[in-house]
This record gives C-alpha cells, sequence and structure tokens, in this order.
C-alpha cells in the first residue's frame, strides 16, 4: 500500500494529465482559441525566455558575420604581401609574350620546376621534354636575354645549365665595338655567383663601362645578338695576352619563372630584344 506522500505525487500526476488531455482536446476543437492562447502565453510567461533566444541568435551572427570578415581580411592581406610580386611577374609573362612573337626562330615555352636544392640557379628544371621537341643545347632565353642550355632532356622535362654554372661558356662579342671574348660566371674572378665575365679579350682592345655583350653566334648554339649583359668594369685578374671584364647579366636564372627554348637557333636574334642597360 502507496505511502501519503506517494499517493499525493499519483494524484497530482493523474490530475496534470487529465488537464493536458483536456487542453488537447480543447486546441482540437477550438483551434482559434487555441492560437489566441498561445500567442498570450508567448507574450506573457515566455516572453523572458524568447528575448534570450532572439539575443543568442544575434549574437552567433555577430560572431559568424566577425569570423567571415577576418577571414575576408586575411585573405586580403595575405594576397597585398604578393601584390608586387604577381605585377612583376605578369609583366615578365607580356615581355615573353612579346618576345615569342619577335623571335625568327621556333620556341617552346616552359615553366621553371621548383626545386629546393644548393644548385637552385645553376640548373632549372623545366616543364617541357622530348614530347614538346626539346632537345639537348637547345637555348635557354628569358624576357631581357641569356638564361642557359639543355643539357639532359626527359619525355616530359628537361634541365638546363644556366650561366650560373661553372662549366657554362658562350662565346660573345660587344654592341658597340665588335670586341669578341667568351662569357662565364665570375665567381673565380670577384667572388660572386650573380655576375658574369668576359675572356679572352685581346690586350689590345678596351672596353668601356656599360657596352652591351651579345651571344655571337660561332659554335652553333646560341643565336647571334641575345643580350648576356652589360659591362660593369675591367676586373683586377688579367694575364699578358686577354683582358677580363665584369658583366652584369641581363637575366637572374635563379628568379626566373617562364622561359623560353629556342629551336633551330640559326639566324640573329638581336632585333627581339630591347636591354636596359642602365639597371
Amino acid at each position: 500500500m502507496a505511502s501519503g506522500p506517494d499517493r499525493s505525487l499519483s494524484r497530482r500526476d493523474t490530475v496534470l494529465f487529465i488537464l493536458c488531455v483536456a487542453l488537447s482536446v480543447g486546441m482540437l476543437l477550438f483551434p482559434a482559441r487555441a492560437e489566441r492562447a498561445a500567442g498570450m502565453f508567448r507574450g506573457t510567461l515566455l516572453w523572458p525566455l524568447l528575448q534570450l533566444q532572439e539575443q543568442a541568435e544575434a549574437a552567433r551572427t555577430t560572431a559568424r558575420s566577425f569570423e567571415r570578415m577576418r577571414a575576408e581580411r586575411d585573405s586580403a592581406a595575405y594576397a597585398a604581401q604578393f601584390l608586387s610580386s604577381l605585377r612583376a611577374e605578369n609583366v615578365r609573362l607580356r615581355h615573353l609574350l612579346g618576345l615569342g612573337a619577335k623571335l625568327p626562330t621556333g620556341y617552346v615555352a616552359a615553366e621553371v620546376l621548383h626545386q629546393s636544392l644548393p644548385t637552385d640557379g645553376r640548373t632549372l628544371i623545366l616543364s617541357r621534354g622530348s614530347r614538346d621537341g626539346v632537345r639537348e643545347f637547345d637555348p635557354v632565353v628569358g624576357a631581357e636575354g641569356l638564361i642557359g642550355v639543355v643539357r639532359t632532356v626527359e619525355p616530359s622535362r628537361s634541365i638546363a645549365m644556366t650561366w650560373m654554372h661553372r662549366e657554362f661558356r658562350a662565346s660573345a662579342f660587344t654592341r658597340p665595338g665588335g670586341v669578341f671574348g667568351v662569357v662565364a660566371p665570375a665567381l673565380q674572378v670577384t667572388g660572386s655567383d650573380l655576375l658574369m665575365q668576359l675572356r679572352g679579350v685581346a690586350i689590345r682592345d678596351s672596353v668601356p663601362d656599360g657596352t652591351l655583350v651579345v651571344t655571337s653566334g660561332l659554335g652553333g648554339v646560341y643565336p647571334s645578338g641575345i643580350p648576356v649583359g652589360t659591362v660593369m668594369g675591367q676586373a683586377r685578374e688579367e694575364t699578358g695576352w686577354e683582358r677580363i671584364y665584369i658583366v652584369k647579366p641581363a637575366e637572374n636564372p635563379a628568379a626566373a619563372s617562364q622561359v623560353l627554348i629556342l629551336r633551330d637557333p640559326g639566324g640573329i636574334a638581336d632585333s627581339a630584344f630591347t636591354v636596359d642597360t642602365t639597371r
């Protein structure tokens, strides 16, 4: 037999059940009155709870808006960091497109693939290979001048040796003046791998600063007239029969992202290039 408190709880549950059933039946029989009663209930007893719900929803909306604005700000700041480099790359691409239209020889456009090696700049991995018609000893040029020559060819990519490589050599001459020599990296003369040297200049010849150095076409690898760089001055090292000049290169292979691989390198290419000798 149930005790007193348990019996009172049972009666209360029964009353609540009957009340709920009565309210449900009333709402089904009189929906309009039920709706008005619900409205009054929302406007009185439930009004504080509804206000809290609205405030919580507004806070969530504000938080989402803040996160979206912060993401947009971060994206804008990230894009702004690379804006100058993107502009420079666009200018370089436009120059390459203009160069390709002026070249008297055929060419294959290629991208320089990323390589995180100590030899960056000395050799470049290019995105074109034998399937695209690339062959060994094809010259590689940028918008401003000579970069190097293809040394290894694979079906879908190739490897170019740039002028920064210790083994690079190319026959060249000066304009104006017509003084012939051989260009090579200047590490052994200046200690810098960002400069070139013009060797083999006859001791009787002198080359003033600012003189343009271009490929001579001798040897059949490079077309005549590809800009190599400009003379910066005479090196201290000199033998009894030759002068050595330091040359500021027209192109920095370590900064190249797109290049042109020349095909059938015969002919004269100087009319295709525009070199700023004041840089």
